[in-house]
């Protein structure tokens, strides 16, 4: 059986996290190492390795994971903007092997990111 990510070790409750939003599909939390004054992470609860693994049947948990986001985003005052970022795969910035969506804000956003 494979290792469990940190992020199913977090879902399980095995890891410490500070969550700040959960209920039955999904969960998020700050990041340790965050890149703005707000920095929040959003993961499913089903285990979906990267984008290209979303299936047709995830429509709606991605669908419900985007109301999240927006909900997160209203409720942290980011009123003036805010970035959702999604890697995918390791050349493309991904470091955890579970799909997951960044949440940034609280400054000016550049482009290209820094």
């Amino acid at each position: 059986m494979p290792e469990k990510t940190i992020f199913k070790r977090i879902i399980d409750k095995e890891v410490p996290a500070n969550v700040i939003y959960e209920d039955d599909l999904c969960l998020a939390f700050t990041d340790i190492a965050p890149k703005a004054p707000t920095h929040v992470l959003i993961i499913p609860k089903k285990e979906i390795p990267t984008v290209d693994d979303i299936a047709d049947e995830d429509a709606a948990l991605i669908g419900h994971m985007w109301l999240v986001i927006r909900n997160l985003a209203r409720d942290l005052d980011l009123e003036d903007g805010y970035r959702v970022i999604v890697n995918c795969k390791e050349a493309g910035g991904q470091e955890v092997p579970h799909l997951h969506y960044h949440l940034l804000g609280g400054r000016k956003m550049t482009w290209p990111p820094g």
